[in-house]
């Protein structure tokens, strides 16, 4: 995207407005005082005259001591309360650690597409609230920053130099992300590339990144030098909650010493397993990718006597394409997930519901996700070790449960006719559907607009339909999982007729898990430091 003109704050405003001191981080009185104090100031330029060894640590030196201080940094927490059991969870800004920096006018006001737009610049009281549903007597519970263009910017368009990194496994939408943004690969690497207008015009109708990927090598102090050594003062990261947590420790490190360069992430997970957010990019277009090879295994189970179509679907801690996936199809009889067990042997278990249902209708459809009995698994086969993210490689269950279950029918001499269909990288390697390529523009548009206004250490995200800004913290504490003691689990069951495969006990640990998991996240940062410093008299802390 070509950048619109920019429009500098003229040296009368900044004589008018004066000189203020930056919005500090504690003892806000209330959201629209702080964040008017952050909209309306026009400070001009001052130069500050920092030390060689504080802005840019001489190579070797001390780095070992400082990237293990930056990887022991706990995120400071920024809380805003209000009446009625307002919080606002705040996200970062330069001026926290940069208080006299200069403002500008955003260019957006003198674009001519956005002259028609009744109010486009986001009204600075506006916060997005996490829970969608309250009581009327309860608190109104936990807020974020809204996502959208601010009047006053604080970084020339001609001016920012930007940088993207794309980390983990493949996603669709990632290239669309890429198109709005622009920016480089690499952050210690030789081989940048440059991208224009012209070179991102079409990469949204592509599978995959044009930038490349990679997983580990995280190395905080060398990554930090790069972006000093590059002149880079915005950096977009997008990846999953591994990558965001590397993000934070990137962002801390550009805090610790003194550096204008904001920090920004876009949540990248096709598994959908990042908490808070409604949804991650990717996750729409996988789902619907996912019925062709549903509906293939139909079509093989259907065409042959006593035929079992299953199908493994991505999903390493959390089921919720294989949910979806079966939920859209309804050809599914059965879908195991990593959060319900099951058990194969004996009454209730899968075995017997594949006898049963082979009985009624003569074929049947499983769909399974590949972190679905991983402790089945182990039982009978060794840990394969971890990635070079740190997860753990998981052992194939599609293969197993394809061998277990034509063992189990040659023992009761049952003829089956199997087939087994692994799509997996073909679903992330394909272009985003219509709805992701939208919600992925959108999301672009959010960071950069974020970024624009000096906000720092945050991701974007979209919250009950609309989109804000998430400190990091809040988004690497816990995977987002689906819970199997809800309406949507239960609509599935009763579309598949298959067994739950849970004891009693089980429901009870699954009810209590996600009723501390909602307290979790319902509830202020889970910080006992914080907690016990917020003010009774509704004042901000740090």
């Amino acid at each position: 995207m070509a950048s619109p003109p920019t429009a500098s704050a003229s040296a009368s405003e900044a004589a008018e407005s004066g000189r203020r001191s930056a919005p500090g981080p504690i003892d806000v009185p209330s959201p629209r005082d702080h964040l008017h104090h952050l909209l309306d100031r026009r400070d001009t330029p001052r130069v500050v005259h920092v030390e060689g060894t504080t802005m840019q640590r001489q190579r070797g030196e001390a780095a070992g001591d400082a990237a293990a201080a930056a990887a022991a940094a706990k995120p400071e927490v920024k809380l805003v309360t209000g009446d009625g059991g307002y919080v606002l969870e705040d996200v970062p800004h330069v001026c926290d650690y940069l208080p006299d920096l200069p403002t500008y006018s955003n260019p957006l006001q003198d674009n001519p597409a956005y002259s028609v737009v009744k109010q486009y610049f986001v009204n600075p009281d506006d916060t997005v609230c996490q829970k969608a549903i309250v009581h009327k007597d309860g608190p109104r519970g936990n807020h974020f920053r809204r996502a959208g263009p601010r009047q006053r910017v604080f970084f020339e368009s001609d001016e920012v130099h930007a940088c993207i990194v794309t980390c983990g496994g493949l996603c669709p939408g990632l290239n669309t992300v890429i198109r709005e943004i622009g920016g480089y690969r690499g952050f210690y690497a030789c081989n940048t590339i440059d991208l224009s207008p012209k070179s991102v015009n079409d990469i949204h109708k592509r599978g995959g990144t044009v930038l490349g990927t990679s997983r580990g090598g995280h190395e905080t102090m060398k990554i930090v030098d790069s972006i000093q050594d590059r002149g880079i003062n915005q950096v977009y990261v997008i990846g999953g909650d591994g990558t965001q947590r590397g993000a934070g420790v990137i962002f801390e490190e550009i805090r610790r010493r003194g550096l204008k360069v904001a920090v920004a992430g876009i949540p990248k997970t096709i598994d959908n397993d990042i908490p808070v957010i409604d949804r991650s990019f990717g996750f729409d277009t996988a789902v619907e990718e996912a019925q062709r090879a549903i509906n293939a295994a139909h079509v093989e189970a259907g065409s042959a006597e006593n035929g079992i179509g299953l199908v493994k679907l991505m999903g390493r801690h959390s089921g919720f394409i294989a949910h979806y996936a079966t939920l859209a199809s309804r050809d599914v009889d059965c879908c195991l997930i990593p959060e319900s067990p099951f058990y194969l042997e004996g009454e209730g278990g899968l075995f017997r519901y594949l006898e049963k249902r082979l009985k009624e209708n003569g074929h049947m459809v499983i769909v399974v996700a590949e972190g679905a009995g991983q402790k089945l698994i182990n039982e009978t086969k060794e840990s394969m070790g971890k990635d070079a993210s740190g997860n753990s490689i998981l052992l194939d269950v599609g293969l197993w449960l394809s061998q277990k279950i034509k063992e189990h029918f040659k023992k009761i001499k049952t003829t089956i006719n199997l087939k087994y269909i692994d799509p997996t990288y073909m679903i992330r390697a394909i272009p985003s559907n219509a709805s992701d390529n939208v919600y992925c523009t959108l999301l672009a548009h959010s960071v950069v607009h974020g970024a624009m206004a000096g906000y720092t250490g945050f991701t974007v995200g979209q919250v009950n339909g609309r989109h804000c800004y998430i400190p990091f913290y809040r988004i690497t504490e816990k995977q987002n999982k689906v819970s199997i003691t809800d309406r949507m689990w239960a609509r599935l069951l009763s579309s598949t007729n298959q067994p739950s495969f849970l004891s009693k006990k089980d429901v009870e640990d699954a009810k209590m898990e996600e009723e501390r998991a909602s307290k979790f996240f319902d509830g202020p940062p889970p910080n006992p430091k914080v907690e016990d410093k917020v003010a009774s008299n509704g004042k901000a802390v740090k």
